[in-house]
């Protein structure tokens, strides 16, 4: 029998009529399925797909509309299988979108919570710190991360203040310039974090060379972010059919691009953003089934390169 392959853009067509239906009516349906992966500092599984909020979450609060859609797409995530939310002060009311829609879910301790402190300077970045605790209506935080090692030191050690009385659980750095990103090895081989988070795509390849080896190496969990290149790797297959032998794997672009990236072992967790469910049920599929091999990988890389 031969398997039918879309292309994002209808496959998400198609998902748009059932998503929320599917999120609101049938809680836990696709809940088992999802692949998980331990966070080494811990041996706690997360689930591989999460989701970012960078852009996609910047919403006035008093939008219903806009907010409801939002509950979606959280709902969508959990539904599938998936626990992450990545935020931040700095993007724009996310992290206070983020904080009450979980809440309005009641979702308790089911959502993993990860956002990231910025300013600098001492008191600037206390008060920031402090901030993500009333926004995310939580005494406790999963994940805080130093955002583009910004006062990297000084943040580092009231986070590790701060995860020994119970406030955080885990403490980790991040950066999402490639350009940038080695910055982030000297803090990985010299302190002692549970994440860190940066780029990495089937184009944006960077990262084997030292950063997901480094994280391995030192059993650092590894979030990965803007793994669709901002929208890029779309527009160069757009209305185009994923290649009949990655049909074997994946249903759609989004589902190709995401088990590219999946299928490297040092990755723990990929958050892409989206404010549509039927986005979010698409990238949660990636996160079930088998993962392409060595030989694909190549394929896939090689296939896009002749795009």
């Amino acid at each position: 029998m031969t398997k039918t392959t879309v292309s994002r853009r209808t496959f998400t067509a198609l998902s748009a009529a059932t998503a929320v239906s599917i999120a609101t009516q049938n809680p836990g349906l696709a809940a088992t399925k999802m692949m998980t992966r331990p966070i080494p500092s811990s041996g706690e599984l997360l689930p591989v797909i999460g989701l970012g909020t960078s852009s996609s979450f910047i919403v006035d609060r008093s939008d219903t509309d806009g907010m409801q859609q939002r509950k979606a797409v959280i709902q969508t995530l959990l539904d599938n299988g998936g626990t992450l939310i990545d935020t931040a002060p700095s993007y724009r009311g996310s992290e206070g979108v983020v904080g009450d829609l979980v809440k309005d879910l009641g979702l308790g301790d089911q959502a993993f919570l990860a956002t990231k402190v910025r300013k600098e300077g001492a008191a600037e970045g206390l008060e920031e710190l402090n901030g993500s605790f009333e926004l995310l209506h939580s005494d406790t935080i999963d994940l805080i991360q130093v955002h583009n090692l910004v006062d990297t030191d000084r943040k580092l050690g009231t986070m590790r203040e701060w995860r020994e009385a119970g406030r955080y659980r885990y403490i980790g750095i991040t950066h999402w310039r490639p350009g940038a990103q080695e910055a982030l090895a000297p803090v990985m081989e010299q302190e002692k974090i549970d994440f860190v988070q940066f780029q990495y795509n089937i184009e944006e390849r960077s990262a084997e060379a030292s950063l997901l080896p480094l994280a391995a190496e030192r059993g650092i969990a590894t979030l990965i972010n803007v793994p669709f290149g901002r929208g890029r790797l779309f527009q160069q297959t757009d209305g185009k059919e994923i290649p009949e032998w990655a049909a074997e794997f994946a249903e759609s672009w989004g589902q190709f691009y995401l088990k590219f990236i999946l299928s490297h072992p040092a990755v723990t967790c990929v958050i892409p953003a989206t404010n549509k469910p039927h986005h979010m049920a698409d990238n949660a599929g990636a996160g079930t089934g088998r993962l392409p091999d060595a030989k694909e990988r190549k394929q896939m890389i090689e296939f896009v390169e002749s795009i």
